[in-house]
């Protein structure tokens, strides 16, 4: 592909969706409500073609979050665990995470959130996805 092949389509795609850094508020929301749809769609295919579009969306909100609110220094399984018992939840009530044997290994720390998951959570208890990742 020569660059201006690429040019135009990174204009068709601009022309369907914003994937540029995240510069305010209200790109971080249409940015979130993207990330719902691709999220609903991609579900837990490992093969579906948008679910790379859903990564990098991800991470694009990720950044932000991470600049712009600050972070616990608890554990995401430390979190999850926080906010399971706080709306008195079971490993069987989080079927968008998993199934009851996956959460219990991310609450036990064999088993790390990923992308989907977190966004699940994240849409669950109305919290930016940032506080389920570590901070460095």
């Amino acid at each position: 592909m020569n660059l201006n092949d690429l040019k135009k389509a990174w204009e068709n795609l601009a022309k369907t969706v914003d994937l540029s850094p995240i510069r305010n508020e209200r790109q971080y929301k249409k940015m979130v409500q993207l990330a719902d749809m691709l999220s609903e769609v991609v579900a837990s295919s490992k093969k579906h073609p948008l679910l790379d579009l859903f990564e990098l969306v991800s991470e694009l909100i990720r950044t932000y979050e991470y600049e712009h609110f600050p972070s616990p220094d608890a554990k995401p399984q430390a979190v999850l665990a926080y906010l399971m018992e706080q709306h008195q939840l079971r490993q069987s009530d989080l079927p968008e995470v998993g199934n009851q044997s996956v959460i219990s290994q991310i609450l036990s720390g064999a088993r790390e959130l990923n992308v989907r998951q977190i966004n699940a959570l994240a849409r669950r208890f109305k919290i930016p996805a940032g506080v389920f990742f570590e901070s460095s």
